[in-house]
């Protein structure tokens, strides 16, 4: 089912029948639709045309949605959340976001990410009005704000095509953020594990606890998956889900990312992370839009790549991009390849699929 009130009115009706609901991308093919049904094992399709049951393993009571995770890095998993667990993270964030009954949320991410399904989620739990759009535009954006919405939640590429004044607060999730950004927008930190944002601004929501070991973040808190589809379970005796993810707290308790634990690049015995040299690229002239991975490297071990979308290529030179990063960051940040694609290959929720740039380049 496409985002829309059919949708919302039927996961609605799947908790009344005590069930739990997993949204299919519709924008997958064929063969990679039937692969994550394969994983999921669901026991009814629902279309708009009606339900249709298959052989499929049923959930545990108490079980809400199953959420396909991003496979940014590898074949994606699906992450069970319990009723008690979107509740958890549905009551935290309207907490922090001092949300009332007289907000309403536009819905017009993708609902088969947690960031775009937990806008659906929390409305139908803490009772707000709810205005589901099919997909994400300009034009839908507006509408959405015309129509009385006040709360939205986007990724960053999309902010950059909207007037962000029309809401009261914009959540952004999903890839990293821009440096600069309007004072209504609250940057989110949370994987598809942890049933969305946990982290607000840096600080971590109620209930929600962070630990940092060996420079990974740790989170336990309310929020977290039960398991994972095929009945193993990510947390360890105490309660914690590694995240795989590169961070550190202030001593104010503030969270910093760095960048997922596997993009991490050690060139020649130096570590670079992706997202600081994209960061010091976005101004150089004509780059709309770019990625930065590690390349095996007989030399360097691994060396650093850029993919870059431009308007002109013939202005995009290895010397010129060498240069620009030089000027803010070390030598060994500086790539030693650069690549002019179209486009960049990214989840629904923004984030660059940095592997299937490098094993395209491995391919060709």
């Amino acid at each position: 089912m496409a985002n829309s009130q059919i949708f919302v009115d039927r996961l609605s009706r799947a908790w009344d029948n005590d069930d739990a609901v997993f949204p299919l991308d519709q924008r997958l093919p064929a063969p990679a639709r039937q692969q994550i049904l394969d994983l999921v094992k669901p026991t009814i399709i629902a279309t708009p045309e009606g339900d249709t049951r298959v052989d499929g393993l049923p959930v545990e009571h108490g079980d809400a949605i199953v959420v396909a995770t991003s496979g940014t890095s590898g074949a994606p998993k699906a992450a069970v959340l319990t009723m008690s667990a979107v509740e958890a993270s549905a009551r935290a964030t309207s907490e922090r976001l001092n949300v009332t009954l007289r907000d309403t949320w536009l819905a017009c991410l993708p609902p088969s990410h947690v960031g775009g399904l937990s806008v659906i989620t929390r409305s139908l739990i803490m009772g707000t009005s709810l205005i589901p759009m099919p997909s994400f535009s300009p034009e839908s954006f507006e509408q959405g704000a015309r129509d009385g919405a006040t709360l939205v939640s986007l990724v960053s590429t999309a902010l950059q095509r909207i007037d962000p004044t029309l809401f009261r607060a914009i959540v952004l999730g999903g890839s990293r953020q821009a440096s600069q950004l309007p004072p209504n927008c609250v940057t989110t930190y949370g994987l598809t594990e942890t049933g969305s944002g946990v982290v607000y601004n840096g600080k971590t929501l109620r209930g929600v606890e962070l630990e940092i070991r060996d420079s990974i973040v740790y989170v336990r808190a309310p929020m977290l998956l039960r398991a994972y589809r095929d009945g193993s379970v990510p947390l360890d005796s105490d309660g914690w889900f590694c995240t795989n993810d590169r961070g550190s707290l202030s001593e104010e308790g503030v969270l910093s990312i760095e960048g997922r634990n596997g993009d991490l690049i050690i060139t020649g015995g130096e570590n670079v992370w992706p997202e600081v040299v994209e960061d010091s690229l976005r101004d150089f002239e004509s780059i709309t839009d770019l990625c930065v991975a590690g390349v095996p490297d007989h030399e360097w071990g691994h060396a650093v790549h850029v993919w870059i979308v431009t308007t002109h290529a013939d202005s995009i030179s290895l010397d010129a991009l060498r240069g620009h990063v030089k000027k803010s960051l070390p030598a060994h940040f500086a790539p030693r390849e650069v690549h002019i694609v179209s486009e960049i290959p990214r989840t629904a929720l923004g984030k660059p699929q940095r592997s299937a740039l490098v094993k395209g380049l491995q391919k060709s």
